[in-house]
């Protein structure tokens, strides 16, 4: 009489797969995490920046289409000789009777004075700030905000009081009006403190006084710069006129440019940056998979017991094979996670600090997160093949 065939193998649930894995990664955490720590640091970088990308890119959008892409700027050219060219006095009221102008605004370089928060800081030390005079109309022109106070007027324009924009109060030290600053050996009353203004970052680093104020401070009553503002149907034919109004003799001597433009320029162009960026976080993703894979190797050596026990009570070599398969794969998921919610918090917080609209990066967090599985599976396909090679009698005479 023939002997019964053996049974054969049970197959494994997907469950017990899991757990065996987690199981092997519990009795050694230390090395688990440290493992997929590469894997969270990669992720989280993917996540991060391209969250922080995209949240910048939506939020510079929404200042862009908040200000409009009808202003434009006018600034002196140089000379044939490559001295700096000026504007005529009259080149304001000029460019006002252009055709579609609806506002028309100008700020002068006061060259020879210095904004300090004290008396006592070296006038050699500007921090970055300069001191410009501003037509009381500026604030209309831009569609700016004030954050604290108030703007320049025709009253005030006259005597010695300044408004602050947004970055220049921030590095003097001031939050609202009411304080005091130097300027060219005088003290002067800050009325007002701007908030930001995205076409216009020359005001943000700058201390305004009044056009007729500035005289006394060496202003020699050029403008540096012209704001115009046009019609959403006139902003292409006031920019072919802009230089020639504003100069007629010399028109070649006016550099014409529309801040909103060059800002979406500035957003197109760092689609490039975007992608040297994932080139980094893919870079440690892959370093963080061969952490991965000599893990796993080192824990198959470890492991040989274990191995040749599950092989004599009947696993089989598939068995075996799966099983660290889904250990190195439940390792990189494990850090994936960690990591993508590490990137969508430095971007949440980003968004926070920075007042603009949270917009979490769905694509990269799936893309990191699908890159790093797939890393995992292939860093564990040798040491499980090595553990699925092992017979029982080798496995438990080591």
């Amino acid at each position: 009489m023939s002997a019964p065939p053996l049974p054969e193998p049970a197959r494994p649930r997907a469950t017990d797969l899991i757990r065996t894995g987690l199981d092997g990664l519990r009795g050694r955490p230390l090395r688990a995490v440290l493992s997929a720590l590469g894997i969270a640091i990669g992720v989280a970088a993917m996540v991060g920046l391209a969250g922080i990308s995209t949240i910048s890119r939506a939020g510079l959008i929404a200042d862009i289409r908040a200000l409009g892409s009808t202003l434009l700027t006018a600034s002196p050219g140089r000379t044939v000789t490559g001295q700096e060219a000026t504007f005529p006095e009259s080149a304001q009221r000029m460019v006002a009777r252009i055709p579609g102008v609806t506002d028309v605004s100008a700020i002068g370089l006061v060259e020879d004075a210095t904004v300090r928060r004290t008396d006592k800081i070296n006038p050699a030390e500007t921090n970055g700030l300069a001191v410009r005079a501003v037509r009381a109309d500026l604030l209309g022109t831009l569609r700016g905000t004030v954050r604290s106070g108030t703007f320049l007027n025709d009253a005030t324009g006259r005597y010695p009081v300044v408004v602050l924009g947004a970055l220049a109060a921030d590095r003097l030290g001031i939050d609202r009006a009411g304080a005091h600053v130097y300027i060219a050996g005088r003290w002067h009353l800050v009325v007002g403190v701007l908030d930001r203004l995205v076409l216009a970052p020359e005001i943000d680093r700058s201390a305004l006084v009044g056009w007729d104020h500035a005289a006394a401070l060496g202003f020699r009553g050029h403008a540096s710069l012209l704001y115009e503002r046009s019609t959403a149907d006139t902003v292409t034919s006031v920019h072919e006129v802009l230089a020639r109004t504003i100069d007629p003799e010399h028109p070649g001597r006016v550099e014409v440019s529309s801040p909103a433009r060059e800002l979406e320029a500035e957003i197109a162009a760092g689609d490039a940056f975007d992608a040297l960026l994932a080139g980094v976080g893919a870079v440690a993703l892959l370093a963080g998979g061969v952490g991965v894979a000599n893990v796993m190797v080192i824990s198959v050596l470890e492991r040989r017991r274990e191995i040749g026990l599950r092989r004599a009570l009947g696993a089989t070599r598939c068995q075996i094979r799966l099983q660290f398969l889904t250990e190195a794969v439940a390792l990189t998921t494990l850090g994936a996670a960690a990591g993508a919610a590490l990137g969508l918090a430095a971007a949440s917080a980003y968004a926070v600090v920075m007042g603009w609209p949270l917009i979490l990066p769905v694509g990269p967090v799936v893309s990191g997160t699908g890159a790093a599985v797939l890393i995992g599976a292939v860093a564990g396909l040798y040491p499980a093949r090595r553990a699925a090679r092992l017979s029982p009698t080798e496995a438990l005479a080591a």
